[in-house]
Parts: C-alpha cells; sequence; structure tokens
C-alpha cells in the first residue's frame, strides 16, 4: 500500500490554494480583499466596486464601471423567473434559487460571469415575493445592483440608508478565504466544468447550517429571548440543553469577527432611518453583552466572541428580507468571490485531486 500523509479532519491547517484574492487572519481578526482592508471597504465601496477589485485581471473586457453591465445582466436573467412556478417557490427558497440559477448556461467568460452575479440578486426577491403571493418585479438595468435588489424585492424605491446597508452587506461576506463554499467552488472549477457548474457548488455548500444557513436562527433566538432581562436565563439555559448559540463563535477567527463590526455601523444606520423595528439594535447589543459574558465564564478555554451571523440577521430583518431567505441574500455577495476564486483556479491551478487514507477492511484471501 502506498503510504500517504494523513491530514487532520475538516483539513485543519492544509494550505490547498495560494490567492491573490484575500487573507483571513483569525489570530488578528483582520480580512484582507485584494490588498485592502474589510475597514477601507465596508461602507465606502458599492458592491460594483467590489466586483471590479475581485475581477481584476481575470477578464480582459472587465468594463472601468460595471454599473451598466450588471444592470443588462439582471434584465436578461429575468427571463428565466417566468420558470418559477408554483412547486418551485413552495420550496425552501436557496434551493428554489439554485434551480433557477441551473437554467443558466455554462461558460468561462464575463458575460457568463455577470448573469451568475445577477442570478440571486434577480430570483431571491422574486422567490420571497412569490412566496407571498405577489407577482415578481421586473429590474431596472439603470439602477445600481443594491438599489435595485431592494426595489425587486418590495416594487417601491429604497432609502438610501437601505442602500447603503446592502452594499455593506454585499462587499463584506463577498470573500473569505478558502471556506466551504469557495473550495467546492474551486473544486468544480478545476474539473474546467464553467463557471455556472461551480457556482450551483457554491450555493450547495452554503446551504448548510455549518456555513451560510446560519443567520436566520439568530433571529429566532432572538424572539426567543424577548426582552433584555431574559438573555440571561435563556442563554444559560440552551447552553445548558447542549445548544450552540448562533452568532458566536467561528473555525478560523481567535477574537471578534471582523465582519461583525463592518455590518454594527449599517445596523445602527438603519435603526436610526427607521428601518426595521424600534428598538431592536438596543435589544440585540444587550443580548450580545449577555452572552458574551456567559460564554467566557462557561468556556473560558474557548474564544467566542460575536461573528458575521449575528449582525446579519439584524441587517437583512431590517431590510425586510425573511430569514429563510437571508442564505439567498449571503450568496449575493459570496457569489463574487466564487467566481473570482474560479477563474483563478482556471488561470493557474490544476485539477484538485487530493488523497485519501482507506480505513476499511482488507480483502480475504482466498482459500
Amino acid at each position: 500500500m502506498t503510504e500517504v500523509q494523513a491530514f487532520p479532519d475538516g483539513l485543519e491547517g492544509v494550505v490547498a490554494a495560494h490567492t491573490v484574492l484575500s487573507e483571513v487572519d483569525g489570530q488578528a481578526g483582520r480580512l484582507i480583499i485584494r490588498g485592502r482592508s474589510l475597514d477601507d471597504l465596508a461602507g465606502r465601496a458599492r458592491f460594483e466596486d467590489l466586483v471590479a477589485l475581485l475581477f481584476d485581471g481575470f477578464f480582459a473586457d472587465l468594463p472601468a464601471d460595471l454599473t451598466q453591465a450588471l444592470g443588462r445582466a439582471r434584465a436578461e436573467v429575468f427571463a428565466e423567473a417566468a420558470y418559477l412556478d408554483d412547486r418551485l417557490a413552495a420550496r425552501d427558497p436557496v434551493e428554489a434559487v439554485r434551480a433557477l440559477t441551473a437554467r443558466l448556461a455554462d461558460g468561462d467568460d464575463l458575460p457568463t460571469a455577470l448573469r451568475l452575479l445577477a442570478a440571486p440578486a434577480v430570483f431571491t426577491p422574486a422567490v420571497v415575493r412569490a412566496q407571498a403571493g405577489k407577482a415578481p418585479v421586473a429590474p431596472d438595468p439603470s439602477l445600481p445592483h443594491a438599489a435595485d435588489i431592494l426595489r425587486m424585492l418590495r416594487d417601491a424605491a429604497p432609502a438610501q440608508a437601505e442602500i447603503d446597508g446592502l452594499d455593506a452587506y454585499l462587499v463584506t461576506v463577498s470573500d473569505h478565504g478558502l471556506n466551504a463554499s469557495t473550495f467546492a467552488a474551486r473544486v468544480v472549477a478545476s474539473t474546467r466544468a464553467g463557471l455556472t457548474s461551480a457556482v450551483l457548488a457554491g450555493i450547495s455548500a452554503l446551504k448548510g447550517p455549518l456555513h451560510g444557513g446560519a443567520p436566520g436562527p439568530v433571529i429566532e433566538m432572538l424572539d426567543g429571548i424577548g426582552s433584555p432581562q431574559n438573555a440571561r436565563p435563556w442563554i444559560e439555559a440552551a447552553l445548558a440543553r447542549g445548544e450552540r448559540l448562533m452568532g458566536f463563535g467561528h473555525r478560523i477567527y481567535r477574537v471578534r469577527d471582523p465582519r461583525a463590526d463592518a455590518l454594527k455601523g449599517p445596523v445602527r444606520a438603519l435603526a436610526a432611518a427607521g428601518a426595521g423595528q424600534a428598538g431592536r439594535v438596543e435589544f440585540a447589543e444587550a443580548v450580545e453583552a449577555a452572552a458574551l459574558a456567559i460564554l467566557k465564564d462557561h468556556k473560558p478555554d474557548r474564544p467566542l466572541d460575536t461573528n458575521v451571523e449575528f449582525y446579519t440577521a439584524l441587517l437583512l430583518e431590517a431590510l425586510a428580507f425573511p430569514p429563510s431567505a437571508f442564505t439567498c441574500v449571503f450568496a449575493m455577495g459570496r457569489t463574487a468571490g466564487w467566481l473570482a476564486h474560479a477563474r483563478e483556479q482556471l488561470a493557474g491551478g490544476r485539477l484538485i485531486r487530493p488523497q485519501s487514507v482507506y480505513v476499511g477492511p482488507e480483502p480475504r484471501q482466498a482459500a
């Protein structure tokens, strides 16, 4: 038997790619995207700007301003919303968005990439509206991406604070190292299957509750707690039952997730603009403080701090996305990262083909 080096479960600490796209520093609590810190991007750059940053060097025909090109892509993709029937609308939103995205042709060029960026932006509002018994709203190609997403969701023009909040979120979650969904997308891209196939792999991985399927339960937790006075007994009871506290702890970060702070400002700005429930942010901050204190007492040897899920839930709730669609909105931002990683893999990476260590029984010798 050929002897191979065994790696720990979950490939902890294994380097599987060299990338120019992003660095996650879990010890310092820092995220760098193509040479710029998250602090320098979130709340300052539009999603279109972020996409241009990630795509730079991977598409020869990349325009200086993606606003019009992405608007046209939304208009093209909207034709597929006609296939959103009652049976598909009855599915979990991320499954419906994935099924509609699968209707897009595979390819490796910029028009394919832009259609894939447009897909969750167009299909998510259509699915949410269909589940509420409403017809989908056609895109307005002249609008910036975040503004049009919110307009398609509500059939009304959003406030500037809401546009800024969604832009900040899409930028914040656009790329994050070699996470599960990005690795899945790179594996598929390495087979030369096409960008659509790579993005579908990313969506499928993102759907899992241990990855992008987690922000929704934060709302369930806040609603279950109900009031600041109930935070400590509710949290202590949940921990006593062995339940995971949603919105706290991260596989990589040993300190506070920098994405949580990147979203906290936009959440407060939305509250100041009157979006969402009155007093919701103050209540959530009280729950956060109680949770951090209790986690420090209960698990002093484990660094469990606020992660991106906590303020993601508050921000998307304030923007009127239902919790069932939170993963779809996550995909709106992360698709940019999947596509950039797929193109990077195509540019210089080999077929990803790791080995496994066989631990099963040996075949019996013939008598």
